[in-house]
């Protein structure tokens, strides 16, 4: 088949995994770069390190795509890779002897301070600009989201950060639904109730894995993947 003729983006998942463990590297990198978000903000929810993270999402890519047969359509292919990730960063978590503590020792209350700030500031002729005010709420809400416990944060990250549904969200963790929804509602109360009406609009760029760091993981990952297959077939 001319490849160049083949509609990977409108492609079943089943059929683009065909392509990617005959290692088409343009299906692999739609399916990296689809996935390279979501894949770093979950394993991110349990090690709450960025290059720790980084590492891991590497490693399980890498893992799924040799392993890409076991892939049966059952359920997306975002969803097998993000259990695939998950799984990778829990028992990296458990082979960490060294505790994060840059992370650990913020609080919850740097948020508040902030929050006095902005609404103490009158008029808001001094008020940051838009920019820089949502890049200082993000770094805010990442520490507070790194301080909740693993079995709240990765719920939280999940539904109120990627937006996957209850539905997927329990399938991804082995949960059911009802399990889903009391560690949200628990997690967004640790938060503060008032913290995602003031501030939600910067949940969408809180943990970001976007432009370079995107373009560069799905580079390693077809150079990983397609290269290997190539060697193998001389």
């Amino acid at each position: 088949m001319n490849k160049l003729a083949v509609d990977y983006e409108n492609m079943e998942d089943r059929e683009l995994a065909r392509y990617a463990e005959d290692g088409d590297a343009r299906a692999v990198a739609l399916i990296t770069t689809r996935n390279n978000q979501r894949m770093f903000r979950t394993a991110w929810s349990v090690l709450r390190n960025h290059s720790e993270a980084e590492d891991v999402v590497q490693e399980a890519y890498i893992k799924a795509f040799r392993s890409i047969t076991k892939y049966e359509g059952k359920s997306s292919i975002s969803t097998w890779l993000t259990r695939i990730v998950l799984n990778a960063s829990i028992d990296r978590k458990r082979s960490l002897s060294a505790q994060r503590a840059a992370l650990e020792s913020q609080d919850v209350a740097l948020i508040e301070a902030y929050r006095a700030n902005y609404s103490s500031s009158g008029d808001g002729r001094d008020l940051p600009s838009a920019a820089i005010e949502l890049s200082e709420l993000s770094k805010l809400l990442k520490i507070a989201i790194s301080r909740l416990s693993s079995e709240y944060r990765t719920v939280f990250v999940l539904r109120d950060i990627e937006n996957i549904s209850i539905a997927e969200t329990s399938e991804i963790l082995g949960l059911t639904a009802p399990a889903v929804k009391s560690r949200l509602f628990r997690a967004r109360r640790l938060l503060r109730k008032d913290l995602e009406a003031s501030f939600g609009d910067a949940f969408e760029d809180v943990i970001p894995f976007a432009g370079v760091d995107c373009a560069a993981m799905t580079a390693r990952i077809v150079e990983a993947i397609c290269d290997n297959k190539q060697e193998t077939r001389r």
